[in-house]
Order: structure tokens, then C-alpha cells, then sequence
């Protein structure tokens, strides 16, 4: 914090309520553009703090954040006049005194199209599985060192010392852009999958590069279920707010879990909100439409005979509860 800057926040320091010096080059009081708090007459949470041999206001509060030149022509604009023929006539001109709130401009981020790894069916491994399950495993991919690879696309493991092979299912944005990707675990895990997005603004959901907005879209809970159903989508983290697509119209799938908690209770949130849901019928005793399938029942049918909203919905609903 420079003379000229100490010498007029000493200059205004006696119409600031509550000011103190906290350190040498911060000064707390009441925030003179908020008013601070009306109800307690001793908050003050105003502050002139220096920053880059410059000094900065911030009121935390309101929020306000200023540069000391624009404070003090708020708060004082004889002596704001004053104070910028000082910094003039000491080397500071325009507004290279000025402090003002950082502005990013960040560029949307261009990544690559394809994954640099080979497809899950040139691996005998991956493709067992994935046909174990009734799933392609060229629609998928298959990364040897996961935690390695993952960090050659975006840091995100700081040990990579227990590394693991998993099956890369990619996320693409609707302009078929790729914007993350999931790993599923091969060998026995805790953790069953881990989402990374390379773009963290995007939604983490799986098939947006797939469907016809036009018709009817199904949100499953996860991608490999998506595979068996038409037109859909997948999460791959908690529930997605999907206005931004503007959809025709949106029919959500949970998994067929009535004990389980947590589905029950995005299942009720997501009746309560007017959306459709599929309420699976009380005969079917698999949990998934994975496990439906490789079960040999006709998944989309139950789908389609089984979508509800309003309070039809909720009749259903208690009843696959109870």
C-alpha cells in the first residue's frame, strides 16, 4: 500500500463507522454503501485491504467490491478529485491505480472426438464381460491404467500407485463433442464408477449425441441400461435439470428398488414435480433393466405400458412401495 493510498483512508477514517486498523495494510469498519447491518450497530464487515501494491475495498456483506479510487469517489468526491492529482503527480496514470473485480474469458474447451484408447472388444477381458451382459463392447472402450491414462486427459489422481483396468464409456455433448467419459470397474470394487468430465459445465450424462429430441426421451439410471431402451439417456451422477434441451417430452426410469432409499425418494421428487416415471410392475422382481433383459422380459413393453404421471403416478407408486 503506497503514501498516497495510507494518506487519504487516514483522511476518510473518521466518517467510517466502527474503523480500525487490523494490520498495516488492512482496515475493517462499516461498509458506508450497505449500511452493514441495521439490527447490530457493531458489525462492521467492510474492509480496504492492499493487493498487488494497490488497494482494494470489499464488503462482505453485500458483496461489493471495489478499487480504492472508486471507494473513494463514492464516499467522498472532493476528496476523490484530490487524491487522483496526487497519484498523477506520482507516476500513477488512467487507471493504473485502478484495482477492479477479475474478469475470465475463458474459451469453451475443444477436445478430442475420439479416445486414444482401443474398443472394448479388442480386449478379451472387456468384451467378455460386456457380452456377459448383453451389451456391445464395441459401442465401448478400454483404458489398461486407468488412473494413468485418466490423468494424460485432465490431473485428476495424485496416486496412481493402485492402478486398474476399467471400461471407458464416453460422454458426448449433442454436437457430438466429447465432454467426459466414465469408468466401470472390471475387477471386484468399491467403487463401481468413476465419472470425469473434461468439460465441467456439461451435464454428466450419457447418449445426448444420440437421441431425437423430437420424440419421446427415456432417462435411465445408468448407461448400460440405456443401451436396451430407445431414444435415451443416462445420468451418471444425480438427477440433471434437462430444460436446456427442450425435450418433447421426458419419461424417467428408476431402478426397480422400492426398499431402496435413496430411489424412492428421487422416484416421489421427481411424481411430486409432474414428470413421467415408469413404475415397474409388482410381479417384476429383477432390480434393473439390465437384469430385465438378460431375464428375457420385453423391457420396453413394461416401459411403455408402464409410464404414469400426476396422480395416477402416485397411486402406483405406493402401490410398488407397499
Amino acid at each position: 500500500m503506497d503514501f498516497v493510498d495510507s494518506k487519504y483512508i487516514g483522511l476518510i477514517s473518521s466518517r467510517l463507522q466502527k474503523f480500525k486498523q487490523v494490520k498495516s495494510d488492512l482496515f475493517n469498519f462499516r461498509c458506508p454503501i450497505c449500511g452493514d447491518s441495521q439490527k447490530n450497530k457493531n458489525r462492521a464487515r467492510g474492509y480496504l485491504y492492499s493487493i498487488k501494491n494497490n488497494t482494494n475495498f470489499k464488503c462482505h456483506n453485500c458483496g461489493i467490491s471495489l478499487s480504492f479510487n472508486s471507494f473513494l469517489k463514492d464516499v467522498d468526491s472532493v476528496l476523490h478529485k484530490q487524491y487522483t492529482l496526487e497519484k498523477f503527480k506520482s507516476g500513477h496514470t488512467g487507471k493504473n491505480f485502478v484495482v477492479e473485480e477479475p474478469k475470465f474469458n475463458f474459451k469453451k474447451p475443444v477436445f478430442k472426438q475420439q479416445l486414444d484408447l482401443p474398443k472394448a472388444s479388442e480386449n478379451e477381458q472387456s468384451k467378455t464381460y460386456l457380452e456377459s451382459r448383453g451389451l456391445n463392447p464395441s459401442k465401448f472402450y478400454y483404458a489398461e491404467n486407468f488412473k494413468k491414462w485418466t490423468n494424460t486427459h485432465k490431473k485428476t489422481f495424485d496416486v496412481i500407485k493402485y492402478d486398474e483396468p476399467r471400461i471407458i464409456i464416453p460422454l458426448y455433448d449433442i454436437d457430438n463433442s466429447l465432454i467426459g467419459f466414465q469408468g466401470r470397474a472390471l475387477k471386484s470394487n468399491s467403487v463401481k464408477y468413476i465419472t470425469v468430465m473434461l468439460n465441467e459445465d456439461s451435464p454428466k450424462i450419457y447418449g445426448l449425441n444420440r437421441i431425437q429430441k423430437n420424440q419421446t426421451v427415456y432417462v435411465t439410471e445408468g448407461p448400460f441400461d440405456s443401451e436396451f431402451i430407445s431414444n435415451s439417456i443416462a445420468m451418471c451422477g444425480a438427477d440433471a435439470n434437462l430444460d436446456q434441451f427442450n425435450f418433447n417430452e421426458v419419461v424417467w426410469i428408476y431402478d426397480n428398488e422400492p426398499r431402496n432409499l435413496e430411489i424412492v425418494r428421487r422416484l416421489e421428487k421427481t411424481i411430486d414435480r409432474g414428470d413421467k416415471v415408469v413404475i415397474w410392475p409388482t410381479s417384476n422382481s429383477y432390480k434393473d433393466i439390465n437384469l430385465m433383459v438378460m431375464a428375457g422380459l420385453n423391457v420396453m413393453n413394461m416401459v411403455e405400458s408402464g409410464t404414469y404421471s400426476g396422480l395416477e403416478a402416485k397411486i402406483k407408486f405406493n402401490n410398488w412401495m407397499n
